[in-house]
């Protein structure tokens, strides 16, 4: 088969609609050629709904990245499926209400590491269970959305993203010498299930689509796809630690 990705095994995290970037990226991957395996958590029924409108139905292993359990068991579960991965799509994100809608200076302290254990240290434990399904090297690659700036609404998950952007340089950093690259795409703001679930989110959903220099759909995830999947590829042979803005080029302009 011809592709992009022709060949590759990958592992895919955070399907839980088919209007998440995560969906994109395991539509756009069956698409150029890879092997894709699925993980869920929760709505474990509806990731297998879900999984069924790809082109070609992929498993889906249930993986709750919060439990060690489930983490060290994952190899496996893989290997049931296919004999390595060249590829993992980190998709997983999540803060307590409390953390969110401008509530910054009333959070507290556990439901704040709630949200950095899953959305920030989750990276790393996630990279680390799929370690020994890597031994060819390969590509890890996360969602961020800028943490450069302070956003309304955000708060701690925006300090979280920042964690993540942090994660993945060392990631690079401990993982290279075995020949695995980690990335992040910084998406601008999409409609998926997480940004509705953030409150008063559609604040700046406008104004990114008014001023960013080409434009932005706030419904199109497909951009974002391929930017993971390219990154994913073989094309992208000495980048790492980095973090590709698809964003419409909104990042690149001064207040």
């Amino acid at each position: 088969m011809s592709g992009l990705l022709a060949g590759k095994r990958l592992l895919v995290t955070g399907v839980i609609t088919d209007a998440s970037i995560a969906f994109s990226v395991a539509k756009i991957a069956q698409e150029q050629g890879a092997t894709v395996v699925l993980t869920g958590f929760g709505r474990m029924s509806l990731v297998e709904r879900i999984a069924k409108r790809l082109p070609s139905p992929p498993p889906v292993i249930e993986l709750d990245v919060t439990d060690p359990d489930h983490l060290a068991a994952l190899p496996g579960k893989v290997r049931e499926h296919v004999d390595g991965i060249d590829g993992v799509v980190h998709s997983i994100a999540f803060g307590p209400q409390s953390v969110l809608g401008g509530e910054f200076l009333n959070a507290k302290w556990e439901d704040v590491a709630k949200a950095i254990q899953v959305s920030t240290y989750s990276y790393q434990s996630l990279a680390v269970a799929c370690l020994p399904l890597m031994q060819q090297g390969g590509s890890i690659v996360g969602l961020t959305f800028d943490a450069t700036k302070a956003w309304p609404v955000y708060d701690w998950m925006g300090v979280a993203k920042a964690g993540l952007e942090s994660a993945s340089r060392y990631l690079a950093l401990h993982l290279g010498k075995q020949g695995i690259r980690s990335n992040l795409v910084s998406a601008g703001p999409l409609r998926t299930m997480a940004a509705k679930s953030i409150p008063g989110f559609e604040q700046f959903e406008d104004a990114w689509a008014d001023r960013a220099p080409l434009g932005w759909d706030l419904h199109d995830t497909s951009a974002a796809g391929k930017a993971v999947c390219a990154l994913l590829s073989d094309w992208f042979p000495a980048t790492t630690g980095e973090v590709v803005h698809v964003d419409g080029g909104y990042h690149a302009l001064g207040a």
